[in-house]
């Protein structure tokens, strides 16, 4: 198995925010790494070969210890995926200082949707922290989630010429799932949206600097999913190890036992037993798009869910529209993936 190239982290599930749909919304918000496990982790990493480790949450900003980790950690890289609130001056000038940490900026499009996700005003204080990590050059992205309502605006070109105004040096793009709070099908791409945002993403790549990368559509890139220790492992506030930031199951606790044992764990090995999950790398995902994958992994390994709700994405309602919607983007995307692949958009195995 590849031991995985990078590695996200939740250091606390605490958030100043409470928004609707949070993929992390289901989590006991007073789940925390103590500092000293997550010191020790970092330098386990660092044995593993791992330099560069993403940050989520809850809101990464809210850890006390987050600038100490950062700064006693001063040989690796960090991506914290954060809703930008808690950037004031003076933790914008910490950024500057300790020089290793780019903010992704969590937002929903423009001010009208941002802030009916996220709260009033959110919009605008995001706005702010760009600029302030922008005047200190620190380099930052943004992080967009693309809903069945919000996709035509996030990928359109003014939003994509407005971000990179804002100085931005890369665009996530994920795409939503029905998982944490109050989780709702109905804003779930389309397959009509999903082969839109393939030409649209490709056009407004050509027109800007940025990396824009869509993961789900750009499967091709990495020969589909990339998660369950193949590239990719999340490690949760309560440090349960999960094989993505959305798949909530897991075998292993890092309080218990080491990320190594964990990569190799039966769930991180059906995972590459099984990867990747479909031929077709636009359908690369074991939750959205080969959701009897997952279920057929959590089965034969007795994987459990890290939250109360967590098995909710494998029976009921939601169960029965992931196998109707994947079955639908599988049979609509098949000859636009043959293609990618005849093109040569494949990395090499």
């Amino acid at each position: 198995m590849e031991k995985g190239i990078a590695w996200q982290i939740d250091p606390t599930s605490a958030c100043n925010l409470q928004c609707p749909g949070c993929w992390a919304g289901k989590y006991e918000q007073s789940d925390r790494i103590s500092p000293e496990r997550l010191d020790e982790l970092m330098d386990k990493m660092k044995e593993l070969g791992i330099y560069w480790v993403v940050l989520s949450g809850g809101e990464p900003f809210m850890y006390p210890h987050l600038i100490e980790i950062l700064e006693k950690h001063n040989d690796m890289a960090f991506m914290a995926y954060t809703n930008g609130t808690l950037i004031n001056e003076s933790m914008a000038d910490e950024l500057a200082r300790v020089g290793n940490l780019s903010p992704a900026f969590s937002l929903e499009g423009w001010r009208e949707n941002t802030d009916a996700r996220r709260g009033e005003g959110t919009f605008d204080r995001v706005v702010d922290a760009m600029q302030r990590c922008a005047d200190r050059g620190i380099p930052f992205g943004t992080s967009l989630t693309a809903t069945s309502q919000n996709v035509g605006e996030i990928c359109s070109e003014r939003f994509m010429s407005f971000l990179d105004e804002q100085r931005a040096i890369y665009v996530w793009i994920f795409h939503y799932i029905p998982i944490g709070r109050s989780p709702d099908l109905d804003m779930m791409l389309s397959p009509q949206q999903r082969l839109w945002m393939l030409d649209q993403i490709d056009r407004v790549r050509r027109a800007h600097p940025m990396v824009i990368v869509d993961f789900w559509n750009d499967g091709h890139y990495v020969n589909g999913c990339i998660a369950g220790g193949r590239f990719f492992a999340h490690i949760n506030a309560a440090g349960d190890v999960e094989p993505c930031g959305f798949a909530h199951f897991s075998l292993d606790n890092i309080n218990d036992t080491s990320l190594l044992e964990a990569l190799n764990s039966g769930l991180f090995a059906k995972f590459a037993e099984n990867q990747p999950f479909n031929d077709n790398h636009l359908a690369p995902c074991p939750i959205i798009e080969n959701p009897h994958a997952l279920r057929k992994i959590v089965r034969e390994t007795g994987a459990r869910g890290t939250h109360a709700d967590a098995e909710k994405l494998l029976c009921g309602d939601t169960a029965e529209h992931l196998d109707r919607l994947s079955e639908c983007w599988r049979r609509q995307s098949a000859e636009r993936s043959a293609g990618l692949a005849e093109r040569g958009h494949c990395r090499p195995s």
